[in-house]
């Protein structure tokens, strides 16, 4: 099968380029309880991987018939924050892989600006990407729209058929179908362990792949020089 040539490589940033779900989903995890409210991984795994913070205090408020007390979305990002300082990594091997690529690449996440920011100066991937991260915060839909991905292709003068979006999450790997883009699906971060997303023949990406290795050996099979 004939590709259009690939100018452009946009990565999705947690669970993606930084193994980040599991400390996400532990903090929100712990804060709901004070609350009253208590869900396990299982459940986030299922309902909030990929979706912005907005879209998560939604489904938890109708869900559980609960309004979250203002402050509440500072607390989590700062709690957060805080335990990136000392526990987050980069996915393994990203930083090899991506040094080795010859390509244009960008970042498109559901993180806010100064998240994604920090999460990328904490793992040093900062260098990979500076000057082209765009977050949900730029568009009016967060993923499973294609908004945000459609901004980074025409913000980084590319069209979208010739980008390729890695993502980890459904609304992620939706996002790039709805915005026309091939995606390939990356399932090795730590929160995926033992888990298979439930794909769809409407939600299916061209390519899965558990590590970074693997996706050199793709790259190249594509048609591509690493």
């Amino acid at each position: 099968m004939t590709h259009p040539p690939i100018d452009l490589i946009i990565f999705d940033c947690d669970g993606v380029l930084i193994d980040s779900e599991i400390l996400s989903a532990n903090t929100l995890i712990a804060l709901l309880a004070e609350l009253g409210v208590h869900i396990n991984f299982s459940y986030i795994q299922k309902n909030f991987i990929g979706r912005s913070f907005q879209k998560v205090a939604t489904e938890i408020g109708q869900r559980f018939q609960i309004h979250l007390p203002d402050g509440f979305e500072a607390q989590y990002r700062h709690e957060l924050l805080q335990s990136f300082e000392t526990q987050l990594k980069p996915t393994p091997g990203i930083d090899q892989m991506l040094r080795q690529l010859d390509i244009q690449t960008c970042v498109a996440t559901s993180s806010s600006p100064e998240r994604v920011g920090r999460s990328l100066q904490i793992t040093k991937l900062i260098e990979h990407f500076e000057g082209r991260i765009f977050t949900a915060s730029q568009v009016k839909h967060g993923k499973p729209a294609p908004d945000l991905f459609l901004l980074a292709a025409k913000t980084m003068g590319v069209d979208p058929a010739n980008c390729l979006v890695i993502e980890d999450s459904l609304p992620g790997i939706k996002a790039a179908l709805n915005a026309k883009i091939p995606v390939w699906h990356y399932a090795g971060g730590s929160h995926l362990a033992g888990t298979e997303l439930a794909i769809t023949a409407d939600c299916k990406p061209s390519q899965t792949f558990h590590n970074w290795p693997d996706f050199i050996q793709l790259w190249c099979q594509f048609g591509k020089k690493i």
